[in-house]
């Protein structure tokens, strides 16, 4: 790992003009269409068929609308309730009610099989009750789909294991996904705050050793923006993950699901946005995504082509 990285000072210059719980209002470009479509229900009925959870659902993704009129979904393998406390997530938390259920990652292949998958998302909660943290099921799930769809590729986007032994990482590459994600999410700086069960630098060192493990597959991660971050900081958390040799960088809004949870900052405004995606350009990342709806799984089918060529055309 780089001994370079800084952890720069956070400013929050909006907490002196409103109260804590106060928001800035929506503006137009965070909207989005109530899903309504026929694609949409049919993504839906196929999901609650096979008693596959999504994150999409689960979050509260502005985009569930237009990915499942599509026929895309992620999906969220190891249960519906997290370990941690993210202050960001409206996933529930606290004490997982049951084990991890075997039979998941077939029902989970079963539905890419059957809604046709090019690419699909995997993601999970955080199961710090579960010794290998889900790496194990995460890989069966990855081998599941493998069998009954073997032309999908796979991208997953998975926890820290940061109470794991590390060799558990070994298990989920050895499975070969096509794309392995685990999110950064915020600036080392708001951590305590936001992601109070994670470490920043353990979270690139996992994503670094990806890379150490398999130089060819392909690692992404995110953050988002509007939580209270600067521009600096964010370039920092920039030049962190080239040092890891992340390939694809996406920058989204934060939007927040509740009044209990961590208020919005600020919206980045689009412009923004294109200026952070043409310094991510820049710094070198194969395949950047930033606008205010961008999220870890959209439009990742897609992106995934562009990244494949972007490596191609990068060693021709």
């Amino acid at each position: 790992m780089s001994r370079d990285l800084k952890i720069p000072a956070q400013r929050h210059p909006e907490k002196a003009a409103r109260p804590d719980n106060a928001q800035p209002k929506k503006p137009d470009w965070i909207r989005v269409k109530a899903p309504t479509s026929e694609g949409y229900r049919q993504t839906r009925d196929i999901m609650r068929e096979h008693k596959v959870t999504t994150v999409c659902e689960e979050a509260g993704c502005p985009n569930v609308g237009e990915c499942w009129s599509q026929g895309h979904a992620t999906m969220m393998i190891m249960g519906e309730v997290c370990t941690r406390a993210c202050t960001f997530c409206n996933i529930a938390t606290g004490k997982p009610p049951e084990a991890l259920d075997v039979f998941e990652p077939g029902r989970v292949a079963d539905a890419v099989k059957k809604l046709g998958l090019k690419h699909v998302v995997i993601t999970s909660v955080d199961r710090d009750d579960v010794a290998d943290g889900g790496a194990e099921h995460f890989a069966q799930t990855i081998r599941a789909i493998r069998r009954q769809a073997p032309h999908t590729t796979i991208e997953i986007l998975t926890p820290d294991f940061i109470r794991c032994d590390p060799a558990v990482l070994e298990v989920v590459v050895a499975a070969r996904p096509d794309v392995f994600n685990h999110n950064l999410e915020t600036v080392p700086g708001l951590y305590p705050e936001v992601r109070p069960g994670a470490r920043y630098f353990h979270s690139l060192r996992l994503l670094q050793r990806v890379k150490e493990l398999d130089p060819t597959m392909f690692t992404k991660s995110g953050i988002m923006v509007g939580l209270g971050e600067d521009r600096q900081g964010v370039m920092q958390v920039m030049d962190d993950m080239r040092a890891a040799d992340i390939d694809f960088l996406t920058v989204g809004q934060y939007l927040q699901p509740t009044p209990k949870h961590h208020r919005v900052d600020r919206f980045v405004t689009p412009d923004e946005f294109a200026s952070y995606e043409k310094a991510a350009y820049g710094k070198g990342f194969l395949m950047v995504s930033a606008s205010p709806l961008t999220r870890s799984s959209y439009h990742a089918g897609d992106d995934f082509a562009r990244l494949r060529q972007a490596r191609l055309a990068k060693f021709a």
